[in-house]
């Protein structure tokens, strides 16, 4: 009798790490081109990329601006925060989607994320080194496929714990002092970016996600600790709306604009 041995090909069955967050972006869409990231979310060929450290480190940043103030041709200030608000939702948005679709989250890590940001597209965008590393959780399929890039956590407040760290210790907090450092914008207004742009990009994925998106958002803000930025207001058909507290500054365009959400109601 000959004994035929199987071998489990456990990478095969869990799939790139990045397959879900991938599969939700294209049904919110409905394409893989999107506007402010990279087809796939990775980027295989690095030319004509900069990491994100050298904007928290000051060294890029003045370009970015500068890209900001041809863009939107209003006060430094007031480009500056619309280039944060453009550059926090699309950073956010892949890590935010994983976690709530899979739980599965990229570490965004400044030094693994690359932006580019003189081209045709809108002001930039963003993708991720082939190398990023991705948190997941013990039961995830992941957690046994030796991937190197695989970060197996113990459990849910670990998972969230390390979104924290490495999106706003590792990323974001270094760039918010890098921005500060040349303009004059407040560190509550670019925050508020954030939050918002966190529950915008979880209502927008609603219709493809698992669970309630009022958890889903408050789970998240809470952890991120960005929770009191924002309210999540009942509209008057029964839809979920992100109400701001803090302002983008849109408003002070040559062409002014006052967001959905926007802190300024009109009168």
């Amino acid at each position: 009798m000959v004994r035929v041995t199987a071998t489990i090909d456990f990478r095969a069955m869990a799939g790139a790490p990045l397959d879900p967050i991938s599969a939700t972006l294209r049904s919110m869409f409905g394409t893989d081109d999107l506007p402010g990231l990279t087809r796939g979310l990775l980027v295989h060929d690095p030319a004509g990329w900069l990491p994100a450290s050298s904007l928290a480190d000051g060294t890029h940043l003045p370009a970015l601006l500068e890209a900001a103030g041809r863009r939107w041709r209003g006060s430094p200030h007031a480009a500056a925060a619309l280039a944060w608000k453009s550059y926090s939702y699309w950073l956010a948005l892949p890590a935010v989607l994983g976690w709530a679709s899979a739980r599965r989250v990229p570490l965004l890590r400044a030094s693994d994320v690359l932006v580019h940001f003189e081209d045709h597209r809108p002001l930039l965008t963003l993708g991720y080194r082939r190398s990023i590393d991705v948190a997941v959780l013990p039961t995830d399929p992941l957690a046994i496929s030796g991937l190197p890039e695989v970060v197996v956590v113990p459990d849910e407040a670990a998972l969230l714990s390390a979104f924290r760290t490495s999106m706003l210790d590792e990323h974001v907090n270094p760039m918010l002092e890098a921005i500060h450092a040349e303009v004059r914008v407040g560190a509550r207004t670019l925050m508020g970016s954030v939050a918002s742009g966190v529950a915008y990009g979880l209502l927008r994925a609603a219709d493809w996600l698992p669970g309630s998106t009022r958890e889903n958002i408050t789970t998240l803000l809470t952890a991120l600790e960005l929770d009191d930025l924002i309210d999540l207001v009942d509209g008057p058909g029964g839809q979920l709306n992100v109400q701001r507290k803090t302002c983008c500054l849109a408003f002070t365009l040559p062409q002014p604009k006052l967001c959905s959400g926007c802190v300024l109601r009109p009168s």
